[in-house]
């Protein structure tokens, strides 16, 4: 306990700025909190009005910098709203966390509504990349940018073919990132978190074991551990599982 005391005291990212989509509960809200004790400033979306309201008293109590701001990923136009208000508030941006995502119910690729297939490609993999496109005009060397993938990037999980299709892109999207701006000495970080206690699985599996999962401060801690690392070196993929193995 003492050390996580002495590392919360530490506060290396005071000043910073760090930009989180889907800020509104599980992971991305784990995050958000983790980079506020640090002395990150923040930047947290969502597409819920009264979730975000939520989030944003409540990440008041950290006495950091915040912009609380709805945007829907989906929408070119309202990612451009969200960057002009961020650039009104802030010079720069130090960290990107693309964690807006949703998931669907279970269908097999020949019941698969076409709606839904693109509602999920167009939030979980066309969001991360007009986010991650407006934010690199504000970015300089030192950034690191954290993509949450789920480990259903370089897996298959049957009657998700859409959420699995979102993710496998994402991974490829997220890959040739990090080549593109590694001589910028932006970090590219690849989240793939397993099996996490969030509110997704009410929408994929309502009966899912939740006692066996991850809490997302658990996957908050080791994103956190990553960003702080020294900016000659770099987690490019970082897989966090249950200890308990899989559901």
């Amino acid at each position: 306990m003492a050390k996580l005391t002495s590392r919360a005291q530490d506060r290396r990212l005071l000043g910073n700025v760090a930009l989180i989509t889907g800020a509104t509960r599980g992971i991305g809200l784990a995050i958000a909190r983790a980079l506020a004790a640090q002395g990150c400033n923040l930047v947290v979306t969502g597409r819920d009005e009264a979730a975000l309201g939520r989030s944003g008293r409540e990440l008041t109590e950290y006495k950091v910098e915040l912009l609380v701001r709805r945007c829907d990923v989906r929408d070119p136009q309202s990612v451009d709203a969200l960057f002009r208000a961020v650039r009104r508030r802030f010079k720069t941006l130090h960290i990107l966390i693309n964690n807006a995502g949703i998931a669907h119910a279970n269908f097999n690729v020949d019941k698969l509504p076409l709606p839904i297939w693109q509602d999920v490609i167009e939030t979980n993999l066309t969001g991360m990349f007009l986010v991650t496109q407006a934010a690199l005009a504000m970015m300089k060397r030192g950034g690191t940018i954290v993509n949450n993938l789920s480990i259903a990037a370089n897996r298959v999980f049957l009657g998700s073919a859409a959420y699995n299709a979102s993710k496998h892109g994402a991974l490829g999207f997220t890959n040739t990132l990090r080549e593109e701006l590694r001589p910028r000495g932006i970090r590219v970080i690849g989240l793939l978190p397993g099996a996490t206690d969030t509110a997704i699985w009410n929408t994929s599996w309502p009966e899912a074991p939740r006692r066996k999962m991850m809490s997302p401060a658990t996957v908050a801690e080791a994103v956190l551990a990553a960003i702080l690392l020294r900016e000659n070196a770099t987690v490019e993929t970082l897989e966090i599982l249950p200890a308990a193995g899989s559901l």
